[in-house]
């Protein structure tokens, strides 16, 4: 879901250049222009319609300070007292404690035993036309310093509502701004500190949704296998399950399915009892990719077998590089 990690994770054995060490792309001023150009004023607001992983390169470092501004605010509601610099104002991301951080159990004996046990949740007993989800994302698009050490992103919370033939309506609205280390959130806050910080909050996004053939769901391992790629490995099976969670009203068979199918997945390490960044407790299980130095984590609720959230973080240092929150799930019978 996010950025070339994920596609490399994804290709797996199949990638041409998985063994290649690739840096960070550089951008030109004139592309920074033609990105900003993609920011709307929306009702007096400013809405950043987010594209990709920026990478901002020393020669355009003006043209990049402004477009800090523009990308603002770094704190919601009204600007701090005119001429001092803003105040600093964005969560510096902190990675999920594990129960069991040291030495991990594999986890396939785990997941069959909690596929075994879970029970009903809340949309087993609904019926409507909609598929509706409430997330929140943060790791795309990445603002990323030229060097390549400082990042900073916006959080984003969306609510889907979507039929079967893919119709339906998205609601978006771009968060605070969010950081993978203190460090990143010192050098943004000092590159910001000399412009004009940008003023309210983000006017949400609303947009239809195009028709788009879904695919039903089965409860079939087979099939499931498939559909997560585990040809491929833990990696983009991990990816697989978050999009799958993320779009489909997943039904009890299916969940215990899934955490069958990912049981006979090899690398998958068990963590134990989590809390996600919600509040909610649950159990995990973790994936660490030591080619591409990162690792895959999904967190299941451990009554009802759903996924709760899923991230990618970077093994060296270790640090969060992006999540996803499924906040609610249901079924609807109406868009929002």
């Amino acid at each position: 879901m996010f950025g070339a990690e994920r596609t490399r994770t994804l290709l797996g054995p199949a990638d041409p250049a998985r063994n290649a060490a690739v840096g960070p792309p550089l951008v030109s001023a004139r592309e920074l222009i033609d990105r900003a150009s993609a920011i709307e004023t929306v009702a007096g607001r400013r809405r950043v319609h987010p594209t990709r992983r920026l990478v901002l390169a020393a020669g355009t470092l003006a043209v990049a300070v402004g477009a800090v501004a523009v990308l603002q605010p770094f704190g919601q509601g009204a600007p701090d007292t005119p001429g001092e610099p803003p105040a600093a104002a964005g969560l510096v991301l902190m990675p999920v404690a594990y129960q069991f951080d040291a030495d991990p159990p594999a986890a396939g004996p785990q997941l069959r035993m909690l596929a075994d046990k879970i029970k009903d949740t809340a949309y087993d007993h609904q019926s409507g036309r909609y598929m509706y989800h409430h997330t929140k994302v943060w790791g795309d698009p990445v603002m990323t310093s030229a060097d390549g050490r400082h990042h900073v992103a916006f959080a984003s919370e969306t609510k889907v509502w979507q039929a079967a033939d893919g119709t339906g309506n998205q609601i978006r609205t771009q968060l605070e701004p969010q950081y993978p280390d203190q460090e990143s959130r010192d050098y943004w806050q000092r590159e910001s500190a000399a412009r004009p910080a940008a003023t309210g909050t983000p006017a949400p996004s609303v947009r239809p949704l195009s028709p788009e053939d879904l695919r039903p769901l089965s409860a079939d391992p087979s099939e499931l296998r498939e559909r997560l790629k585990v040809e491929y490995g833990a990696g983009a099976a991990s990816k697989w399950v978050g999009t799958l969670y993320g779009q489909y009203v997943v039904p009890r068979a299916t969940r215990a399915a899934v955490l069958r199918v990912l049981a006979d997945v090899p690398g998958f390490r068990w963590r134990g009892q989590v809390t996600d960044r919600a509040g909610r407790d649950g159990v995990a299980v973790t994936f660490d990719d030591r080619e591409h130095d990162q690792q895959s984590l999904l967190i299941f609720d451990p009554r009802t077998g759903e996924l709760l959230a899923d991230e990618l973080l970077t093994l060296s240092p270790v640090r969060i590089s992006s999540y996803k929150v499924i906040l609610d799930t249901a079924w609807a019978n109406q868009p929002g």
